[in-house]
């Protein structure tokens, strides 16, 4: 009889244990995914090719995700990471790592992911991915975009007003409905204040290419052009490496940089005349938050322009005159008013160079 008591107590303990354990799992589980604890909360990161050091792209959407990270008391490497990218056929490996390890965000750098981002969401349907700079329609994708055009047209404003040879260049990288943007913008920017300037233009097919950013740097200097503003990532290191090497000889040269203010790529030797700063860092946190929050906005385009702090100059002026920047801030509310629409393709340049 002892022994049957005994067994039966045994039994109800086992069962209570199995019920604890159960329960224990169920709470663990609970505080996964969007909007979870922030100790299970998991936001990743793939870099394009230009690496997370490029001084630019890549680099500002890496600050914004660890700004969120150290925000939210996640540890970097498992509740924040980046994956970086030495080709492209590392896109879509890096992302599928993350999703795999059921990251609850998984951003990609760079419009070059599109069909990588694309593939995986459709593999991966229950993970949340975001992408930056192009528009990919998954319900389980949100398509983070900029107006870089506004912010382009402004440093294309102090390069017009700034000019002594009345010829300033533009270097961009892969020829690209986005970078476009970029060059449409700044060549609007330039003739709004000086209708006579010559802009050069040329692209170098590639964002981690520092010797083809010098060399054509070269080019363009070489025949009397003293701005040159790139938008090519890391090609455009070589764009400020031509533009020191010259200032060194006695030349007065300047370089626009872009994505992040790049004043200290122009140093010792001063040469960033300003920089067109895109805010990947705020883009890149917001959305993060608004995941962890449980707002993810699959499927939607989320936009950031001048009106809202997503493109602006650069917050390093000093080579820039007071008169410019009392120019800049004219047209910046003249944008923002909506008297002027800025270009953004060749075709709306060309409508636009035809009204002026």
């Amino acid at each position: 009889m002892k022994k049957k008591s005994l067994l039966a107590l045994a039994a109800t303990g086992f069962a209570m244990s199995s019920v604890l354990a159960a329960c224990g799992g169920d709470e663990k589980e609970s505080n996964g995914g969007s909007g979870g604890e922030k100790d299970s909360f998991k936001v990743g990161m793939v870099t394009d090719t230009g690496g997370v050091d490029d001084k630019s792209f890549n680099q500002s959407a890496w600050e914004g995700l660890t700004k969120f990270g150290k925000e939210n008391d996640l540890k970097e490497g498992t509740g924040y990471k980046y994956l970086q990218s030495a080709k492209q056929s590392d896109y879509q490996p890096n992302l599928q790592q993350l999703a795999r390890a059921k990251y609850d965000l998984i951003l990609g750098i760079g419009f070059l992911m599109a069909e990588d981002i694309n593939k995986v969401a459709t593999q991966f349907k229950d993970n949340n991915f975001a992408i930056v700079d192009m528009v990919v329609e998954q319900p389980n994708v949100a398509s983070i975009v900029f107006k870089e055009q506004e912010g382009s047209f402004l440093v294309g404003v102090v390069a017009g007003l700034t000019t002594k040879t009345d010829k300033v260049g533009f270097v961009g990288g892969v020829n690209s409905d986005l970078i476009k943007k970029f060059e449409s913008g700044f060549k609007a920017g330039v003739k709004a204040v000086n209708p006579e300037a010559e802009v050069l233009v040329q692209y170098a097919e590639d964002f981690n290419a520092a010797e083809k950013g010098q060399a054509i740097a070269s080019g363009m200097y070489g025949k009397k052009a003293d701005i040159i503003y790139h938008a090519a990532g890391g090609t455009g290191v070589g764009v400020f490496t031509e533009a020191k090497n010259r200032k060194k000889n006695g030349e007065e040269v300047w370089v626009i940089g872009v994505d992040r203010d790049q004043v200290e790529e122009g140093m010792p030797e001063n040469v960033t005349l300003t920089s067109m700063v895109k805010r990947v860092d705020i883009a890149v946190e917001k959305v993060a938050k608004d995941t962890k929050d449980g707002k993810f906005p699959g499927g939607k385009i989320v936009e950031f322009g001048l009106q809202d702090g997503g493109v602006d100059i650069a917050p390093s002026k000093d080579n820039i005159s007071e008169d410019i920047l009392t120019k800049v801030d004219e047209y910046k509310k003249k944008m923002m008013d909506g008297e002027i629409k800025v270009p953004a393709t060749d075709d709306e340049y060309k409508a636009y160079e035809a009204s002026l």
